[in-house]
């Protein structure tokens, strides 16, 4: 039985479909990191990746399918890394979440401080965003959120911070009060083009974790 064509035109690019369509959204998490969502137009995004005009529905439904993808994307390379520095064991878990933030801090002094996080970049957005990439963000800073308060009651258990200064729900507050302020300074510092925002929020929460009274 003969198969129904798919939308679009077909591709002239070497690869099979996925291989295109995971260079894509590669190519989405870059320039989405840089310019956000609204300014991404899809003929640059295309003709970059090698993708004739044209053949964008080949690959996505819509522009509202091809920015979740990439949001999701985002999502799990950063997760990756957030594991990556929070599962070291063999240095404590503050230590950790500094490496974290040093790593961040070498990122954006590797890209000039043009890039910065997508989750920021499209928070100043939000009001012209699909539903699902709200619901998606969202998503996503729960996500980092919830993955902090586990490293947060690492450091409990290992005495590097007071447990009875630092229970449950102060724990669950000040994960959220480290992602809302660090996306800040992550906009600031791409602002300033400098890391300075990103160390004075840094070494303000580190104070913080230290002194909560």
């Amino acid at each position: 039985m003969k198969q129904p064509a798919r939308r679009g035109r077909p591709p002239k690019v070497r690869g099979d479909d996925q291989d295109v369509r995971t260079a894509l959204i590669r190519k989405g998490v870059e320039l989405m990191t840089g310019q956000g969502f609204l300014a991404t137009g899809l003929e640059p995004l295309l003709s970059s990746v090698g993708v004739p005009k044209g053949s964008f529905y080949h690959y996505f439904e819509s522009k509202e399918a091809f920015g979740l993808a990439v949001i999701e994307a985002y999502g799990r390379y950063f997760m990756k890394r957030l594991n990556r520095y929070f599962e070291a064991t063999d240095i404590t878990p503050l230590a950790r979440l500094d490496a974290f933030i040093e790593s961040a801090i070498t990122g954006m002094q590797k890209y000039a401080f043009e890039r910065g996080c997508l989750v920021g970049n499209l928070g100043q957005e939000v009001n012209l965003l699909p539903a699902s990439h709200q619901q998606a963000l969202e998503q996503m800073l729960n996500d980092w959120q919830l993955r902090l308060t586990h490293l947060l009651q690492e450091a409990v258990e290992v005495g590097e911070l007071a447990a009875e200064s630092w229970k449950k729900p102060q724990r669950e507050e000040l994960s959220a009060f480290f992602w809302i302020g660090w996306e800040g300074a992550v906009l600031r510092a791409r602002l300033q083009k400098s890391e300075m925002p990103l160390r004075i929020f840094s070494r303000q929460f580190c104070a913080l974790l230290h002194s909560p009274d």
